[in-house]
């Protein structure tokens, strides 16, 4: 039991209520508790075992005990960390909240001056940035990409080195020296140290070069928030002392104190907002869970479009990976075409990865994967083309002709802004045309084509208006509702496809713009495949966020522009395909962000997740001009880099609720 006053800094102690709030925080090695009552503070710990519930009740029923209270003694709880997601307490109003909102405001409480928190747990590490008037978070990044430098990276090598994780810190400051430990990588890191051992090198010079390896990685971390004095080490590792003394000593300055151990300011940050949502009620924009509109309709008939294209026999069937290709010559040439759009199972990337390289990203693996297990329409396909940007879809092309299809890849002019550019790109589509011509038996004629362009043309309109009724303050769709409409548009014949946009755009229309205004987010980016719903499920379902808009290429980005339908016409699909939202690849690369900006001003929206597949070679390597962009023209951004594995998603969305709080409290401001 302490002192309220021993614990607040005494700036704001008069901003803690006298009610009897709870905070948890459910960590993945151990679990915190602080209580606020009667102008005390009660804390515990305990270690968090496999059921989060039953870690919660425990620590629940050791707080109780040192208080004298019971369930019925609480006003509010706020439960937070690894395991939040999992607490519920039937005898207790209750919320959950990142761990980032809360780390950030108990370092406030702890020291009012805080600025900036460095916050090392057991499976990842954090760098937040805090408003010190508030305590609110200003901006934050994690440590998602490796388990080096956490908790759990320090208990493996303080068994490495014969310690216990409670020994290695204390022994790294009776280093003489300490060796550098360069490798990014936990496991190679691991196998430096048994060959420093083997070397001779002392034990505790390996636990200093241990530490200061870790605390480069945390630095550099940290340097992105910006890093500021006032700083605040909290989380499981602030407890070791040789992590805070390399921290100290990289960054130039002393780490502040705090009057209670500094692992219990993500629970005490969980109290306080527990304090707040008590008094306040939570006023936020509304966040609630996504209605969206029906378009199961859409779905249905994208399923019979696919299974039609298996079953066909009376014509050729091509597919089609990139958004380049000029499906305007696909339907002149009277064969049954498809986009080669899914993402695939673990096992679709699995199979494709053992044909391509591992630091391709999941897109192109899943590709190659369904031919290699026999996915119905990938069986389907006679021939299969590409006007490709990356080179690993040009990679993509060329194994699907070596082992299972014939296919042909076609070259986008990288510079659309030289005439040079144009006239070759227009030689490559009468190329298309030509291969098109000797797949089917079929002469394709201008006319054919220009018709092609004038019923796409329609489509693109159609589209436009759809995603344009997401303006409204209460959009009648959501972001996976138009990525079915955008995803109909790659599988459906433009004859089919028109009456049926043009029935959902009526039923759109008619629905009234009514309701509270909810949180508007872009996605902005690389490919989102069609089954690769992870970040928009959690988005629009369990973070109660709305996606209005999309620059990526299944998104709103490729019916943006319409092509000419008259004159020459192999002059006007080189001049539209080129003049569209450019992919990242092409150049000059301010064309495409310039269009990424003025898409989230059209479209009003209150933040940017900058979405992209690991190993992105377009989109991972030129993300740095996007996020400036968006930042500079006032939109705040989230990067996530994701895959097609399960692997990720509790980070990803601890990532989206910090940064739509963070959001969320700007909006209130």
């Amino acid at each position: 039991m302490l002192s309220i006053q021993d614990v607040i800094d005494p700036v704001l102690v008069e901003r803690v209520s006298e009610a009897t709030v709870l905070g948890l925080d459910i960590g993945s090695r151990a679990a915190k508790g602080v209580l606020l009552h009667d102008g005390e503070a009660f804390v515990a710990k305990v270690w968090t075992g496999v059921n989060m519930q039953v870690t919660a009740d425990e620590l629940l029923a050791d707080l109780l005990g040192l208080a004298n209270l019971s369930e019925a003694d609480i006003d509010y709880a706020v439960g937070t960390g690894y395991g939040r997601v999992a607490l519920r307490f039937d005898n207790i109003p209750s919320e959950i909240i990142t761990e980032i909102a809360c780390h950030a405001m108990g370092a406030h409480f702890l020291n009012a001056a805080t600025r900036t928190i460095v916050d090392i747990g057991g499976q990842d590490s954090k760098a937040i940035q805090v408003d010190p008037d508030t305590g609110k978070v200003a901006k934050f990044i994690m440590n998602d990409k490796c388990a080096a430098g956490t908790g759990r990276f320090l208990e493996k090598a303080a068994a490495l080195l014969d310690y216990t994780v409670k020994e290695v810190g204390p022994a790294s400051l009776e280093a003489s020296s300490h060796p550098q430990i360069s490798s990014q990588c936990t496991v190679f890191a691991e196998s430096e140290i048994i060959s420093l051992r083997a070397r001779g090198v002392p034990r505790q010079d390996i636990a200093a070069g241990i530490h200061f390896a870790s605390a480069r990685r945390v630095r550099n971390l940290v340097s992105k928030v910006p890093l500021q004095e006032d700083l605040v080490f909290t989380g499981g590792v602030s407890n070791n002392a040789g992590m805070k003394h390399a921290l100290e000593v990289l960054i130039g300055f002393p780490i502040k104190p705090t009057r209670i151990d500094a692992i219990y300011a993500g629970a005490l940050g969980a109290a306080i907002y527990a304090q707040q949502f008590l008094t306040e009620r939570r006023r936020t924009l509304a966040r609630q869970t996504s209605t969206g509109c029906d378009v199961s309709d859409v779905t249905a008939r994208i399923a019979l479009a696919e299974a039609r294209f298996v079953a066909r026999t009376d014509v050729k069937k091509a597919a089609y990976l990139c958004n380049y290709t000029p499906v305007e010559l696909l339907g002149a040439s009277g064969a049954a075409f498809i986009r080669l759009l899914k993402c695939g199972s673990s096992e679709d990337v699995s199979r494709g990865e053992r044909i391509t390289k591992s630091v391709f990203c999941d897109f192109t693996k899943a590709v190659l994967g369904q031919f290699e297990t026999k996915t119905p329409v990938n069986e389907a396909v006679d021939q299969v083309f590409t006007f490709y940007t990356c080179d690993a879809m040009r990679a993509t092309s060329q194994a699907i002709d070596n082992f299972y299809r014939p296919a042909r890849g076609y070259i986008v002019p990288r510079n659309a802004d030289r005439e040079g550019s144009r006239a070759f790109f227009r030689s490559e589509i009468l190329s298309f045309r030509g291969d098109l011509e000797q797949l089917t038996g079929r002469e394709i004629h201008d006319e054919d084509v220009q018709a092609q362009i004038g019923l796409f043309n329609r489509v693109r309109a159609i589209v436009r208006d759809i995603s344009a009724l997401r303006k409204r303050r209460n959009p009648p769709l959501d972001g996976r509702a138009f990525l079915e409409i955008a995803r109909a548009a790659a599988t459906l014949e433009a004859e089919e496809l028109i009456p049926l946009l043009e029935e959902v755009r009526e039923r759109l229309t008619r629905v009234p713009d009514q309701g509270a205004r909810r949180l508007r987010l872009m996605m902005c980016g690389g490919i989102i495949a069609d089954g690769d719903r992870k970040i928009l499920d959690l988005v629009e379902d369990e973070i109660g966020a709305a996606i209005v808009v999309e620059d990526h290429c299944t998104g709103l980005s490729p019916f943006y522009q319409d092509t000419n339908a008259a004159g020459d016409p192999w002059r006007a699909l080189a001049e539209a395909y080129l003049d569209r939202a450019p992919c990242a690849r092409q150049v000059p690369l301010d064309r495409r962000v310039e269009f990424a900006v003025n898409l989230a001003r059209e479209y009003d929206v209150d933040g940017v997740l900058f979405t992209y597949l690991k190993f992105c070679p377009c989109y991972g390597l030129t993300k740095g001009k996007f996020l400036n962009a968006f930042q500079e023209a006032g939109f705040p951004v989230l990067e996530l880099a994701n895959d097609y594995s399960q692997g990720d998603d509790g980070q990803i969305k601890t990532r989206l609720e910090a940064f739509v709080e963070v959001l969320t409290e700007k909006a209130e401001a």
